[in-house]
């Protein structure tokens, strides 16, 4: 085992610094040691996905029409996918670099990490660290969207009507030469910087709890109502450009079946409703590690606070109540009235504890930046004016 000195400390870890793709990265200039470079980083990434597509699809006469019923020019995903989509799967390292260490942080500065209990914490570090930057992972990752990715993309995600990509035929697709690069190059790429987000967030969800295993130390009247554990609710911040990306994703697939195979809005609803799950179990789901030590402290608490709360208050009606006060002593002005008004919030404060690290506006944040981007597709269904008089309605 590493000594502490050699251990990895809070302010090291990072979820986003590491890992062979970021090494090329680094290599190749598109990035730094401390993640800068990204404009250059989402031109190139973004213009190797989608700029071979235009100059093929002008070659084969399939940009604005030919006998492709979907154009390049108007296919919604293709566009959302490597022109919002993927950028923001590279600004989001940015935010969840810079916001992740910072909360890993509180952990000590809190003092929620005892002393003793350090160098499991540090120990931790080293081994999500080791994890994010294992070789072996980023090779399976490229293996599986060359394999099972392409049959997904494939068999249940590209559009079986004429396109500029494809033409369906005998229960298969026959790719353009504009198609091979999509299929084959543009959407690996891109299912691959998604499938290492949700293995760096496997890492985040992992650490998060083999900390909460740990002899914490936790407050049951900390005022945040998570016994001192509210801060990690702030990462879920860190991740709203990956759930924009995400939502622009389902948006674009949604659209071109809107647009392309008579779909409407109300066929996704399933869709919907299982991507708004997906979304908070991804991003919330990780900090669900601690309900049950906040459960236990919060029954601790409870019994800790009850029993102080019946020996003072007992003591109180013995003495104001019962003659116990010397008769030199006034009420009026005596802080045992205080005194109790503070119990009373305390215990309040433990009754109020959450089963969870985040609250309420949380999770509705989670939930309006997952979907934001699939909002506008409300007015295939409904003008913008009755959209407008509607939202009027409801607010005022």
């Amino acid at each position: 085992m590493k000594s502490s000195s050699e251990s990895k400390q809070p302010d090291d870890f990072s979820l986003v610094l590491g890992g062979p793709l970021f090494q090329f990265f680094i290599r190749a200039r598109l990035t730094t040691d401390t993640l800068n470079l990204v404009k250059r980083r989402v031109i190139v990434i973004s213009l190797f996905t989608w700029l071979p597509l235009l100059l093929l699809s002008v070659l084969s006469g399939d940009l604005l029409g030919g006998a492709s019923k979907v154009p390049f020019f108007y296919d919604i995903d293709a566009h959302l996918r490597f022109l919002v989509s993927l950028p923001l799967l590279l600004v989001a390292e940015i935010l969840v670099h810079k916001r992740i260490r910072l909360i890993v942080q509180q952990f000590i500065e809190r003092g929620i990490i005892p002393l003793k209990t350090r160098p499991k914490f540090e120990a931790a570090i080293d081994s999500a660290m080791l994890l994010r930057n294992s070789i072996v992972i980023e090779i399976f990752l490229i293996v599986l969207v060359l394999t099972v990715g392409h049959f997904l993309w494939s068999s249940q995600l590209a559009l079986t009507a004429v396109t500029w990509y494809a033409v369906w035929a005998d229960g298969q697709h026959r790719f353009s030469p504009s198609g091979y690069w999509y299929a084959y190059v543009s959407i690996p790429v891109f299912q691959f910087l998604l499938l290492r987000w949700y293995f760096r967030i496997f890492i985040w969800a992992r650490f998060l709890w083999q900390v909460s295993r740990l002899d914490l130390h936790i407050v049951p009247t900390h005022p945040d109502c998570a016994g001192g554990l509210g801060f990690l609710g702030g990462s879920a911040a860190a991740f709203m450009p990956l759930l924009l990306s995400q939502g622009t994703l389902l948006a674009g697939q949604i659209a071109n079946h809107i647009f392309y195979q008579s779909d409407t809005l109300l066929n996704f609803k399933p869709e919907i409703v299982a991507f708004t799950v997906f979304c908070l179990i991804l991003v919330l789901g990780p900090l669900c590690v601690f309900a049950p030590l906040l459960a236990q402290t919060k029954r601790q608490g409870l019994l800790e606070y009850g029993a102080l709360a019946s020996r003072y208050v007992e003591e109180f009606d013995q003495k104001w109540l019962r003659g116990g006060a010397p008769q030199d002593e006034q009420l009026v002005g005596s802080g045992d009235i205080q005194s109790l008004n503070d119990l009373a919030g305390s215990f309040e404060v433990v009754k109020s504890m959450r089963p969870f690290p985040f609250g309420k506006t949380v999770v509705l944040q989670t939930v309006i930046a997952a979907l934001a981007p699939v909002l506008p597709l409300a007015l295939t269904m409904i003008s913008l004016e009755d959209m407008i008089k509607r939202l009027l309605g409801i607010l005022l």
